[in-house]
């Protein structure tokens, strides 16, 4: 094991995770430009075999590995992505692989962890306690425990990216990174600061999880009483401990996401790029808007693309909630024939489109009042939205918005 991060070993782990990443080369984005007043740059590793970054620390970790640490077979924690790194190297090294996956890991990575041959352990609700299985079995039957983030060797692996990025963009001004356990920011910070220390790395967490902001705040490690993000694969209680001194030293900062904002993230990249990136890989684009408009030059790292379908419904639905493509109203009706086709009729005149409609007659004893019509319709967004309430409101028609997710 190395005792400390240094040139040498990130110019080794450069080279030598060549062998099995993919090239990303940096994207750049017009419309992420013209919304946030900087030059922005997408680092695409949600391109990579794996679907994500981890593949280049656990290459590297499992490399340095001595044939008797090999021989014991591997075993690792993960929310997924570290997991298919794992398994994928642990193959191309011919080395037994077991992940232990908290019990709420999408079925999509679940499945291509099990699909590169490794044997995966389903245990706990959350990173952490799946990482507690995963010593215990460790410590049972002598297996080499390869740490997702807090380690030395797979965060200088991480670090290879930050080599592409600074051949690729010398000027790079600002690198957003996301973080979870901090070993990818980990790698990032200390070879941007060696290569250049002009570069700021600002790291980003989902405000459910946000355990490094906490723990530099204290100013030692912290574990989060309890965590809750859609952003899985950054759901961490408690950063890594060996690592956490190169964080304080080289981090420039820590901003911390909304899910909300994760959304709203997801469908401008999905649009905009046409790319699929998973929830914690959408912090760094939504960080875009916390930065000041200053005209730099900024790499967004995308660090992986494994999202399982029902999510991806569950975010796009919501997503469009946000955006007012999709939206709820209420409107009271006399209990007399026609009023469903008038309705129908004033909706239909402003371009909406009906795709959800519930009509309860018992809301009132009242006959001129007494048909409540629940209304989801799509519409263009927010402007015309209001032009469809306004045409039922102009109507004469009594009309409330409702909240679209709990009726949608």
């Amino acid at each position: 094991m190395i005792d400390k991060l240094s040139l040498d070993k990130f110019e080794e782990a450069y080279e030598r995770v060549q062998e099995v990443v993919l090239p990303t080369n940096l994207i750049q984005s017009d419309f992420f430009s013209q919304n946030t007043g900087n030059k922005v740059y997408f680092k695409p590793e949600n391109l990579q075999l794996t679907g994500a970054y981890k593949i280049r620390g656990a290459y590297y970790k499992i490399s340095t590995l001595s044939d008797e640490e090999k021989k014991r077979g591997l075993i690792t924690a993960s929310a997924g992505n570290h997991a298919q790194g794992v398994a994928y190297a642990a193959r191309k090294f011919g080395v037994p692989a077991t992940i232990v996956m908290p019990t709420t890991t999408p079925l999509l990575k679940v499945n291509r962890t099990k699909s590169l041959g490794a044997n995966v352990i389903l245990h706990g609700n959350v990173y952490d306690e799946a990482c507690d299985k995963a010593l215990e079995l460790a410590q049972e039957h002598g297996y080499t425990f390869v740490h997702p983030f807090d380690d030395l060797e797979v965060a200088t692996g991480q670090g290879s990216i930050a080599m592409e990025i600074v051949k690729e963009l010398p000027t790079v001004d600002i690198i957003l990174v996301p973080v979870g356990g901090g070993g990818l920011a980990t790698g990032i910070s200390t070879l941007a600061r060696m290569l250049n220390p002009k570069i700021r790395v600002i790291g980003v967490e989902p405000a459910g999880a946000s355990c490094l902001a906490a723990s530099l705040r204290e100013g030692h490690v912290v574990t989060l009483d309890k965590i809750n993000t859609i952003a899985d694969g950054t759901a961490v209680k408690t950063p890594g401990e060996n690592i956490f001194p190169y964080l304080q030293e080289n981090l420039d900062s820590v901003v911390a996401i909304e899910d909300d904002e994760l959304i709203v993230a997801f469908l401008d990249i999905l649009e905009n790029h046409k790319m699929l990136v998973e929830n914690s890989g959408l912090l760094t684009v939504a960080a875009l808007k916390h930065l000041p408009a200053e005209n730099k030059k900024v790499v967004s790292i995308l660090s992986g693309g494994n999202m399982d379908i029902i999510t991806l419904a569950s975010v796009v639905q919501n997503g469009l909630i946000q955006r007012s493509r999709i939206f709820t109203i209420s409107v009271l009706l006399p209990d007399v024939p026609g009023q469903l086709t008038r309705v129908s009729a004033v909706i239909a005149k402003a371009q909406g489109n009906i795709i959800r409609l519930e009509h309860n007659q018992f809301v009132s004893v009242n006959r001129n009042s007494s048909v409540e019509l629940t209304i989801t319709m799509e519409a263009f967004g927010e402007e015309h939205k209001r032009s469809i309430i306004d045409a039922l409101k102009e109507e004469g028609l009594p009309v409330s918005e409702k909240n679209t997710r709990a009726t949608y």
